[in-house]
């Protein structure tokens, strides 16, 4: 049976939109078509840098016929009821429609309504520019010249100077097509494999379709003419082009895993980074580089997070699980000297990142967190609920309560609730966000702190989600019960609870959070007691009426139960 081959042929495309595009494409085209009457048997979609493709298997050449009886007005019933049925059911005369009868109801009008089918080809060539022109990137751009227009009296040298952002729109007779990059050609064709496929002619912002697509943009960028998907794919592999995000993958993960074993290393693996690199690549190219040693003093999750941020590599530990000073790079390109350059050019680059990232360590531990503890006054947690100086103080109160319900030390759990938000405002986190709780670790521990303390500045954000480990240790998990249960009753008093699927504030992972460091840990604990003592604990709050405090809390009681049977 016939099938379709779509490919929109573009500037880079940003790893992060590729697979919702590819979602995108292919539900648009599919619904589309399905209205329309026409089911296929099976639909993908791929995306490289350059290209976003679909193919769609099976289609049949043509819609169904369709039968349409419609019921018009009795025999007899005035002239302007049956001009009405006549226009409405495409009919010339009376003498077209049939009469049926009806034991109750008596004579009436019935018109039957035979449409043929229309060629898929041709509905194809109606549905296609309609997506395309309205897809819903989540950032998109136009380009090109377009005439000078005034409208209500405001003169624009172009159409971007109106800032429209999503849809297509026209202005002064254009259609202006808007997409992620500049979009350079589209590939349409559709056909049965017994014989050479059509084209699904059609134009968009001076763009027509056509059969020809083109390869990798440095070792192959000559036009490539394609039929269908079947010589589509390897016409692009024979052009240096992966088409397929799930292969590149695999390329990348097994290309990295070999190397890094042949020199007696592994990987640190990072499925995150591996998705986005196989979205910067279409031809990868495994290569690995090294960086001075002496940066192994900076904490290995620091190395890890300026080396992923800043040049999107991987890296690598040794056997017994220490970090090497190696990484490893996708390029995406086969280069004449075997990669040299750009491995040297990478590493002077992770060079530079690492002496900057070893700066804000030196000189973060040059000040004690509680040193820091007075700037976290100017730091706002939520206009409604205060500065994290504010709640750090709630927190320090809260979890020395809590400490003695769950076997903890209350002295201990009051100084890490105190500097559990510290790191909020050292160089490090500034740079590196996700390392917060991890870097107050290490300067807690620095400063000489009591382990139980170091640890619970770190867990107490924890678990972040359902895989994610939870504390053990009873200080950690009176800060960390602390921390969610302020959250909770804090924005169930401000009114900003989860509405349908939004939940901006992740209140219900903090739910999830405290249901799983109650039961993983094998502790009893009123959740009611747990929330009033919150409660009571913010200031704001305390000339809240009895009757309103009982209500909030059976409210965020009933949350928790919601939250358990997830759980």
């Amino acid at each position: 049976m016939p099938e379709l081959l779509l490919e929109l042929f573009s500037e880079e495309i940003p790893a992060r939109m590729q697979a919702q595009a590819c979602d995108d494409l292919r539900r648009l085209v599919t619904d589309a078509l399905v209205a329309r009457g026409l089911t296929y048997a099976g639909a993908a979609a791929f995306a490289t840098p350059r290209r976003l493709a679909l193919h769609v298997a099976d289609l049949p050449a043509a819609q169904p016929d369709t039968r349409e009886e419609r019921k018009g007005p009795k025999v007899g019933a005035p002239g302007a009821a049956v001009a009405g049925f006549l226009k409405s059911a495409g009919l010339a005369t009376i003498g077209e429609a049939k009469v049926q009868s009806d034991a109750k109801k008596g004579d009436f009008y019935v018109a039957v309504i035979e449409r043929r089918g229309r060629p898929t080809l041709e509905v194809l060539a109606e549905v296609l520019p309609q997506v395309i022109t309205n897809f819903p990137w989540p950032k998109s751009m136009h380009w090109g010249d377009y005439r000078p227009l005034k409208i209500g009296g405001f003169g624009f040298a172009e159409a971007g100077a109106l800032g429209f952002n999503q849809s297509p729109f026209s202005l002064a007779g254009h259609n202006l097509l808007r997409w992620v990059r500049p979009l350079h050609s589209i590939l349409a064709t559709f056909g049965p494999d017994t014989e050479d496929p059509e084209i699904v002619h059609f134009t968009i912002d001076g763009i027509s379709s056509g059969n020809t697509t083109r390869g990798h943009r440095f070792m192959a960028p000559g036009p490539i003419t394609v039929r269908r998907f079947d010589d589509y794919a390897p016409a692009l592999e024979r052009a240096k082009v992966v088409l397929d995000p799930e292969r590149r993958r695999d390329i990348i993960r097994y290309d990295a895993r070999t190397l890094a074993q042949a020199q007696g290393f592994e990987v640190v693996e990072d499925e995150g980074l591996l998705a986005e690199v196989a979205g910067l690549v279409e031809w990868p190219v495994v290569l690995m580089g090294a960086f001075d040693a002496a940066f192994l003093d900076i904490p290995a999750e620091v190395i890890r997070a300026t080396i992923r941020a800043n040049q999107k590599c991987f890296v690598l530990r040794d056997h017994a699980g220490k970090l090497a000073n190696r990484f490893v790079l996708v390029a995406n390109i086969e280069a004449s000297d075997g990669g040299e350059a750009i491995v040297a050019g990478n590493a002077k680059v992770v060079r530079a990142r690492l002496a900057d990232a070893r700066f804000f360590y030196e000189t973060d531990l040059a000040v004690p967190l509680d040193e820091r503890l007075p700037r976290l006054d100017d730091v706002v947690f939520h206009a409604k609920l205060g500065t994290q100086g504010e709640r750090v103080r709630r927190l320090a109160k809260l979890a020395a309560d809590y400490a003695g319900l769950v076997g903890g030390d209350p002295a201990q759990a009051e100084r890490a609730a105190t500097l559990s938000k510290a790191d909020l405002v050292t160089a490090m986190v500034g740079e590196f966000p996700e390392l917060q709780g991890l870097m107050g670790r290490y300067y807690a521990a620095h400063a000489g702190e009591a382990p139980a303390v170091a640890a619970a500045v770190e867990e107490h954000y924890k678990p972040v989600g359902p895989s994610d480990r939870v504390p053990e240790a009873p200080v950690s998990v009176a800060v960390a019960l602390a921390d969610k249960m302020d959250t909770l009753v804090g924005f169930w008093a401000i009114a900003e609870t989860p509405t349908g699927s939004k939940d901006p504030y992740a209140l219900r992972r903090a739910a999830l959070g405290v249901i799983r460091l109650i039961l993983e840990n094998g502790l009893r604990l009123p959740i009611l007691d747990l929330g009033a003592t919150a409660r009571l604990r913010a200031e704001r709050f305390r000339e809240m009426p009895e009757a309103d405090k009982l209500a909030l809390l059976r409210t965020l009681l009933a949350f928790f139960a919601d939250r358990l049977k997830v759980y």
